[in-house]
């Protein structure tokens, strides 16, 4: 009877043991997630912070040939400065995605200014943007799979009976709005 009661208490024991070792790679897991979404909003955010440094010379560079459309210029400018914080939050999020389209209008209307279109500065300035806007893009992708990552965890079990522990929250995923999904009116190149 001892015998048996000792195997019984090994086989509890290692069970606990298993549990817990079970628990501390699952929330490990979780750690590794959360920061995940964190690094995956970081390399944004540094693609971010050069495409608002080379914003300001672009728009000096096409302001002196672009007297009609100043009010796309001021709406360029106002969303570089709406989305100069660095977080991730949903507005921000969406002052970013408006910015991409904005650059995208801007370009769309350079092409009625042939001198601009010739200016050498203007063409290194579209051409750095526009790789800028490449490469956050692909970012977005991978911060996108990061979030999902994240949320999915967040809700699946039993990842969610230590998400709460580990601060796991759910993030928003970065995407493209109503506008830019829609057909480009040519008309409508002009706004934002």
């Amino acid at each position: 009877m001892s015998t048996l009661l000792s195997v019984v208490l090994i086989l509890l024991l290692l069970g606990g043991i298993g549990l817990v070792v079970y628990g501390i790679l699952l929330y490990n897991g979780l750690i590794q997630v959360k920061h995940n979404v964190d690094q995956a909003w970081a390399n944004i955010d540094v693609l971010l912070k050069q495409r608002h440094d080379e914003l300001p010379k672009l728009i000096d560079t096409v302001r002196s040939y672009m007297v009609y459309e100043q009010d796309l210029m001021t709406r360029l400018t106002e969303l570089r400065a709406r989305t100069g914080s660095g977080s991730s939050d949903p507005a921000t999020l969406q002052a970013e995605e408006a910015l991409s389209s904005g650059l995208g209008r801007l370009f769309a209307v350079a092409e009625n200014y042939p001198d601009l279109k010739a200016n050498q500065n203007f063409l290194q300035l579209q051409g750095r943007m526009s790789g800028l806007e490449e490469q956050i893009s692909h970012r977005r992708e991978f911060y996108n799979q990061a979030v999902n990552i994240n949320n999915v965890r967040k809700e699946q079990f039993p990842d969610a009976l230590l998400a709460g522990t580990a601060g796991i929250v759910p993030r928003a995923l970065f995407e493209a709005t109503a506008q830019e999904k829609a057909d480009i009116v040519i008309g409508d190149r002009l706004k934002i």
